[in-house]
């Protein structure tokens, strides 16, 4: 397919700085880029590509002025990322095959229903009393369990398995192996030293406009439910355990774990292979950097963390600074020793 550059600055509303009649059919990387390819600068350390880039148009920011000639098009728009991100989700509708229908053999018990305009895999699964809304897409080798609910314009993809009783949203996207509602880490320990097995009678929630990443888990509650609530994004390989809330908007990245009961804010943002133990609460808008081990609960909202133990960004670098010198700090401090 292929497109103009005013095509593309109308959907974006954008304003053109060059020839808007130049014709793209492509998305390049702007270091990548060559003819009949659109590409975006939105972190400045990429600025150089800019003026050597054989990409045909450029999408960049308002304010962006150049400080040398560019021979590309340049499209200005607010914000070139959102722009960028808004030009993928046009072609990905463009382009994607639209399935419709249901492949054999694929199984789904006579007690429950689909909506209209969706489409079941050969080897999927759907048990009993369970609801599916309308415009869902089931890939093969998806399971889905008895009693469950499904909103409307859900993908889920290969593989992924939906336990008993799960209640997902509207535009909810379910990406690869993923696993929704299996036993949280229930066992109490005996006289004996082994342990014993705690059902777990629960479900998990997940409100609308939530993506689950590859091999990523929700395990189901206690009792009540595990909830994932609105616009939150997980990334592949995360571990939410039972009892755990999910504020809106939340973005978790890869290798996380968060640990049974706490409770995580709205808008906040956990860095990749972050360790959150139980029984927590974490304030709205707390920014958690990777590998950082949180502890204890976070009140004061708006805090960013760093460290092995989590503590405010500030103290941990002042620490830091200290810690890293502490190897010339003891050789003066032998040097005073043997003055003494």
């Amino acid at each position: 397919m292929e497109f103009t550059v005013s095509q593309i600055a109308e959907l974006l509303n954008g304003e053109i700085e060059g020839d808007g009649s130049k014709k793209v059919s492509r998305l390049d990387k702007i270091q990548d880029g060559a003819e009949g390819g659109i590409s975006f600068l939105s972190n400045m350390k990429y600025e150089p590509y800019i003026y050597s880039t054989e990409s045909s148009a450029v999408i960049v920011a308002k304010d962006f002025a150049p400080t040398k000639p560019v021979s590309t098009t340049l499209i200005k728009v607010k914000d070139p990322y959102t722009g960028f991100t808004q030009l993928l989700e046009a072609y990905a509708q463009l382009t994607k095959q639209s399935k419709t229908g249901i492949e054999q053999p694929s199984f789904m018990d006579s007690s429950s229903q689909m909506g209209e305009g969706g489409y079941r895999a050969a080897f999927s699964y759907i048990g009993k009393d369970t609801k599916i809304g309308k415009n869902v897409f089931i890939h093969s080798q998806a399971f889905i369990g008895d009693k469950v609910t499904i909103g409307d314009n859900c993908i889920i993809h290969a593989g992924v398995k939906i336990y008993n009783d799960t209640i997902i949203g509207n535009n909810c996207e379910f990406h690869p192996n993923a696993v929704i509602g299996a036993d949280g880490f229930g066992f109490a320990p005996q006289e004996d030293k082994t342990y014993k097995n705690i059902p777990q009678l629960g479900n998990v929630l997940i409100e609308d406009n939530v993506s689950i990443g590859s091999n990523s888990t929700i395990d189901c509650a206690t009792m009540g439910s595990t909830i994932i609530k609105k616009g939150v994004k997980i990334d592949n390989l995360v571990q939410i355990a039972h009892n755990v809330i999910i504020g809106e908007n939340t973005v978790i990245a890869a290798q996380s774990g968060i640990s049974g009961s706490t409770e995580i804010g709205k808008n906040c943002i956990i860095a990749g292979q972050v360790g959150i133990i139980g029984h927590l609460k974490i304030a709205d808008n707390t920014t958690i950097g990777a590998k950082t081990g949180v502890s204890k609960s976070i009140s004061k909202p708006g805090q960013t963390l760093l460290g092995l133990i989590g503590f405010d960004m500030k103290e941990f670098l002042k620490s830091y600074s200290i810690f890293k010198n502490l190897p010339s700090l003891q050789d003066r401090i032998k040097d005073l020793e043997k003055k003494q």
